[in-house]
């Protein structure tokens, strides 16, 4: 039997996505599945799916029958992969699905603060323009993004993908050294942040990257930078940047992630009577989740879970 703990993410209520999982055997398809009902509604089954429902260790030892656990999603930190390998249970995972789709936002976002499509399209429906002396009017100085310089700080499959589409636009794209990373070839980032226009985080989070963005980093930044945020939350220390922001540094913060998701009520970022609420554009964890990522998603589950039953690796986590 198979349990899918939290479905509503990834079919948004539309549960004919799971056919081709059912057709691999039953499915209880939950839309979500708060911690404490976890244990119970995985009792009996031999495989679970899960996007962010926790499975610790502690959830993985009361869990005797399970053999599979299939996450959908890249990132596997929802799992605790020692105690699986203990227990024997394949935990598998979904890499690359949401490429395209969140280095797409990453461009919407940087557009956002360049173009300002939609604070011109409101002051037209309000009668600016019909009001307006002249043939034309500007919320704000629009700026072309041929010859600005953008610096990628995490440059695996959605960092390079931003890279291709920043350089068809006549960007100049500079790589940063990640903290921590080996990787070779990269410019330090005490030299690379004075001299960006545009800073995009997509490094994963660790020990040496969490709070990556803090006083320092912002107090290297220009003054009119854009910094675009898609990875993880925690890269940034959003006391720091609140601070930034209320100096009247940067001139757009793009953050499709938080630290705590969702955010607490009164959050000092979402106020939205800040006086620097149009420098900062907050979009709720949606980059990955365009319908098409959501389709190659389920795809990969299913090929995932379909593997494990034949007694095959693939995508194999842990």
């Amino acid at each position: 039997m198979l349990t899918i703990l939290d479905a509503f993410t990834t079919d948004q209520g539309d549960r004919s996505v799971w056919q081709p999982v059912q057709a691999l055997g039953p499915a209880i398809i939950h839309d979500r599945t708060p911690a404490d009902q976890v244990i119970a509604r995985c009792q009996g089954a031999t495989a679970v799916l899960t996007n962010k429902a926790l499975l610790p260790a502690a959830v993985i030892t009361a869990l005797p029958q399970l053999r599979y656990v299939g996450v959908m999603a890249t990132g596997t930190n929802v799992v605790d992969l020692a105690a699986c390998r203990a227990q024997g249970i394949v935990v598998s995972n979904v890499p690359g699905y949401s490429t395209a789709s969140v280095a797409q936002l990453v461009v919407a976002l940087i557009l956002h603060f360049t173009n300002d499509v939609a604070g011109h399209a409101q002051r037209v429906r309000t009668g600016t323009w019909e009001s307006c002396a002249d043939f034309s009017f500007f919320t704000k100085p629009l700026h072309e993004l041929a010859g600005k310089r953008l610096l990628i700080i995490g440059a695996g499959a959605i960092g390079r993908a931003v890279a291709r589409i920043a350089e068809a636009l006549g960007m100049t794209v500079v790589l940063g050294q990640v903290p921590g990373s080996t990787s070779t070839g990269r410019m330090p980032l005490a030299e690379a942040i004075p001299q960006a226009d545009i800073i995009s985080l997509h490094c994963p989070l660790t020990e040496a990257t969490r709070h990556l963005v803090d006083r320092e980093f912002l107090a290297r930044c220009k003054g009119q930078a854009i910094l675009i945020n898609t990875g993880r939350g925690p890269l940034i220390d959003e006391a720091a940047l609140v601070e930034a922001l209320a100096a009247g540094h940067l001139a757009g913060v793009g953050l499709d992630v938080l630290s705590t998701e969702p955010p607490n009520q009164g959050h000092p970022l979402l106020r939205a009577d800040a006086p620097w609420h149009d420098r900062l554009a907050v979009t709720p964890h949606v980059a990955w989740g365009t319908v098409e990522a959501r389709q190659r998603l389920v795809s990969e589950v299913v090929a995932n879970l379909a593997a494990f039953q034949r007694g095959e690796v693939r995508n194999r986590a842990n």
